[in-house]
């Protein structure tokens, strides 16, 4: 029942407020409770023997069994499939997305487990760990489940199927007969309560139903007709998940702690809203006819403007999902990390970082907003017209950058032209819509962007932008130039630097951020994957030049580095392995 599964290995199931990672061993060794970034319940990604799990599988004489796994049409519901000799069982995992009159939500995880073929034998066990395994519980049995009490949550387990308790988990080995189900229910008990009564069959399918017609509905309203369809609805689909109801905050992963690279220390907690990250989705999420999520994004956005402290200036590069503003980075030395990859961080210190161009990133998701779906309210651009005159005295101030170095401060090119971009949308927004603006300013100093850029960002000896003003350090993300319409695609200039990342940043159609030696994080150890947004910023930045019989290439040697749902992570490794959190906003926003 144990050991680590690779991460390729992991389908997703949500609710609109949390995810569980389901793998294909029928293993649930991944789910924060009741949201995002809550502490961990299931946490065997994260330590195989501490974090333990949610398994069910074939057990007994059907023991030597193999698996398969696949979504079941335009659903986040995954179906696993478990294949002994001359027989075969179907597991179907979900989270029902669902609130009661007050908006009051049922958190609610379901798994039904059938025989398809002859009887079969199959074993259940719920190890919970609460708090990243750093609490204890006590179990109490009831007569249709079981109740796991911690100091600060609770969860019931109820089922047609009856539990022992071994080493303060549920478990049961059962058989069923073909076309026989078993329901498994875990749900949140509040502070006194029960476990609720075991669903039936009627109604386990009921709400299965529901939820199946959740997503399906949600998915019709994309507009989007072209090639390779598949793939970008489930790109969607990721990036739906992503997404947090009661705010409207978008998260990058669902994950912590997940390894750029095994065992070297890039381990970073990504459950949180960084601004530029949710303003890429935003935009993804809007280029699919996606306008409530959009619109829910812009209100979350607005709120973090209104707490805006005028001493500060700025707003803050993350923040959390209910919008708070502290993020305290915290390991957790109980936990050996993902295939013993420490350490385990909880929290993000970036969150105090400088990083100038998360305005680039808003304005632009801002202006399409306000073009495709709804103009702006007079105080959501009062608050990004001060912005803008904050930014005007401050775009010169070194910053840590898109990568978000932890080794200090310095003039990121890619900070300093997303800084044009901001400034140049707001100009179109206030021209556009006739709206108070400090034009002058702001064109002033978007041309002096413009021009210090041209000369302090590039290398005549390199002939390409680099990373940072005076350094020879390639960057992938000079490849978003033509995108933002910062360059002219077939600009002597883009065309130059765009050839130099293909040698040396690029092989087959994977692209590393930069190189290490030299680079933004030369303060940590180790080396990473390549990481897989660049690479459809690639794909982009050849196309718009012109350079079909590359990008297409490029382009669907990608999707072949998908996993067998069609889910990403930020990076690939040399033997084409996943690595980092998952699945990533960064990647499926970068196909969509």
């Amino acid at each position: 029942m144990g050991g680590y599964q690779t991460i390729e290995n992991y389908g997703v199931i949500e609710d609109c407020h949390t995810v569980a990672l389901v793998g294909l061993n029928g293993s649930i060794d991944w789910l924060c409770f009741p949201k995002f970034d809550a502490p961990s319940v299931f946490g065997a990604i994260l330590d195989e023997h501490k974090g333990r799990r949610f398994q069910i599988s074939l057990a007994g004489d059907d023991a030597n069994w193999t698996s398969k796994q696949m979504y079941l049409p335009d659903t986040n519901i995954p179906l696993t499939r478990f294949f002994s000799p001359d027989g075969l069982a179907e597991l179907v995992d979900f989270m029902p997305v669902e609130s009661d009159s007050q908006h009051t939500w049922n958190h609610r995880l379901v798994r039904r487990v059938t025989s398809i073929k002859r009887e079969l034998h199959f074993r259940m066990a719920c190890q919970p760990a609460f708090n990243y395994a750093r609490d204890d519980h006590q179990v109490e049995p009831h007569s249709h489940g079981t109740i796991f009490r911690s100091k600060e949550l609770s969860l019931g387990l109820s089922s047609n199927q009856n539990f022992e308790i071994q080493d303060k988990a549920a478990v049961c080995e059962f058989t069923l007969k073909p076309h026989e189900t078993a329901t498994f229910m875990l749900h949140r008990v509040e502070q006194g309560g029960q476990v609720q009564e075991a669903l039936n069959e009627d109604a386990a399918e009921r709400v299965f139903q529901n939820t199946l017609k959740f997503w399906r509905a949600w998915l019709s309203h994309s507009t989007y007709q072209g090639r390779w369809r598949e793939y970008v609805n489930r790109s969607a689909l990721v990036l739906k998940l992503l997404t947090y109801a009661p705010t409207g905050a978008i998260v990058t992963a669902p994950t912590t702690s997940l390894p750029k690279a095994i065992g070297q220390g890039r381990n970073w907690d990504y459950r949180y809203t960084w601004i530029r990250d949710a303003s890429f989705t935003c935009y993804a999420l809007l280029s699919l006819g996606s306008q409530e999520e959009a619109g829910r994004f812009m209100q979350w956005v607005e709120e973090r403007c209104r707490e805006l402290d005028p001493k500060r200036g700025g707003l803050q590069i993350m923040y959390g999902i209910d919008g708070r503003h502290e993020l305290k980075e915290e390991i957790l030395d109980n936990l050996a990390g993902y295939k013993g990859s420490r350490p385990v961080r909880i929290g993000n210190a970036a969150y105090q970082q400088l990083q100038l161009d998360i305005y680039g990133e808003l304005m632009d998701a801002i202006y399409l907003y306000n073009k495709y779906a709804e103009p702006l309210s007079y105080n959501m651009w009062s608050y990004l017209a001060e912005l803008m005159d904050w930014l005007c005295q401050n775009w010169q101030r070194p910053d840590n950058g898109l990568w978000e170095a932890r080794s200090g401060k310095q003039a990121y090119v890619y900070s300093r032209f997303m800084i044009w971009v901001a400034l140049d949308r707001a100009i179109r927004i206030a021209r556009n819509r006739g709206l108070p603006a400090n034009l002058d300013q702001w064109r002033q100093t978007r041309d002096e962007i413009y021009q210090e850029v041209m000369t302090k960002g590039w290398s005549k000896e390199l002939n390409a932008f680099v990373q940072t003003y005076g350094s020879e350090v390639l960057d992938a993300s000079s490849l978003l130039m033509p995108i933002v319409k910062f360059m002219g695609p077939t600009d002597p200039r883009m065309t130059s630097t765009m050839d130099n990342i293909l040698k040396k940043l690029t092989y087959g159609s994977l692209v590393y951020r930069y190189r290490q030696r030299g680079g933004a994080n030369d303060v940590l150890k180790g080396q990473e994957g390549t990481f897989s947004l660049c690479s459809f910023w690639l794909v982009d930045a050849l196309t718009l030049a012109g350079r079909l019989d590359e990008d297409r290439p490029k382009m669907e040697k990608m999707f072949s580095y998908a996993n067998h749902l069609g889910l990403f992570a930020e990076e690939i490794g040399t033997s084409g392995e996943m690595l980092g959190n998952y699945p990533q906003a960064f990647t499926h926003l970068g196909l969509v």
